[in-house]
């Protein structure tokens, strides 16, 4: 029996993404097979085709994250049939992940989840979800009441982190750089939309004086020192993605490059770092229709390069999924 997958054969173009019909992967016992319906497209997957990634060996079946059912799972607690996500701890890099029809993941890296919602909507959640989140809770600990400043509010994660963030009670702050997108910023609940003029920090200081109680660094290294100095003395900056594809500070020095008394700290989490009842409270939120995470652009699996290439030139906002 075999499968649409697609696979990277190398670091390079979209066309180094190749269709092709591989063999349905057997799982070993604690390794679990799903049927994939739909999954998102990830920054990190962009990083592995541009070349940026060192873990990782090809040619390889991309894909960080996928969203189906159980289609086998020996000696699991799981039975066939059964609604999951699946992320991180290792697909895509070390072993094949969701760019196909079915995939073999470890058993810790699958929650399961009750919806009806459709597996477009569904396959936009897992990561963002599990990143969103952490970033909140173990990046930032945001509580109800304090501000927060998101650079790169018209990602996928910015959508997410900010509905999080006004759920729990946080005004939000967001960046764009396109003068257009600030109305879906104002749209999804972003109480200040800001245009992104290299200088964020001094239009947050007008809106908040002594700077923002928390920041969400989503653009990577060339927009942190702005963003750090748009966050208050004891405030908390998170870096936790790099729209820029940059993640790098050279020559770091510390006392130098850091304002003094705000702190830096970093995120990246697994499928162990999203709690099943806050991934199915989200879920039953988006079907009640009382919860958003922002615009969805959905591609059938045989258009994965155009797909590839509307992340790369940035030509959509919110999420990118593959339905399969």
């Amino acid at each position: 029996m075999t499968m649409r997958a697609i696979v990277l054969t190398g670091p390079g173009p979209v066309e180094n993404l190749e269709p092709r019909e591989l063999p349905i992967p057997e799982p070993e016992p604690g390794w679990v097979r799903l049927r994939v319906h739909a999954f998102g497209l990830n920054r990190s997957e962009l990083h592995l085709r541009l070349g940026y990634a060192d873990n990782a060996r090809f040619p390889i079946v991309p894909g960080i994250e996928a969203t189906g059912v159980v289609d086998a799972a020996p000696g699991s607690d799981l039975r066939p049939g059964q609604q999951v996500v699946a992320m991180m701890g290792g697909m895509g890099r070390a072993f094949d992940g969701g760019y196909a029809e079915y995939t073999v993941v470890p058993r810790a890296q699958v929650i399961p989840f009750r919806s009806e919602l459709p597996w477009d909507v569904l396959g936009a959640v897992p990561e963002t979800l599990q990143t969103a989140y952490g970033s909140l809770t173990v990046g930032l600990d945001l509580r109800a009441g304090q501000t927060l400043l998101i650079r790169g509010g018209t990602s996928a994660l910015g959508y997410a982190t900010a509905a999080l963030a006004r759920d729990l009670g946080a005004t939000v702050l967001a960046t764009t750089r396109q003068r257009d997108r600030l109305d879906d910023l104002a749209a999804h609940g972003v109480a200040h939309p800001l245009l992104d003029d290299g200088d964020v920090a001094a239009q947050v200081r007008r809106i908040v004086p002594d700077g923002v109680d928390a920041a969400l660094e989503l653009v990577g290294t060339p927009a942190l020192p702005d963003t750090l100095a748009a966050t208050r003395v004891h405030g908390t900056v998170c870096m936790a993605g790099m729209l820029s594809n940059e993640w790098i500070v050279k020559d770091f020095y510390p006392i130098g490059y850091l304002p003094a008394g705000v702190r830096l700290t970093g995120y990246s989490g697994n499928a162990a770092n999203l709690p099943p009842e806050i991934l199915q409270r989200t879920l039953d939120q988006l079907a009640e229709g009382t919860f958003s995470l922002g615009p969805v652009t959905t591609y059938p699996l045989d258009r994965i390069r155009a797909a590839h290439h509307a992340i790369e030139t940035n030509a959509v906002s919110g999420k990118v999924v593959i339905t399969v």
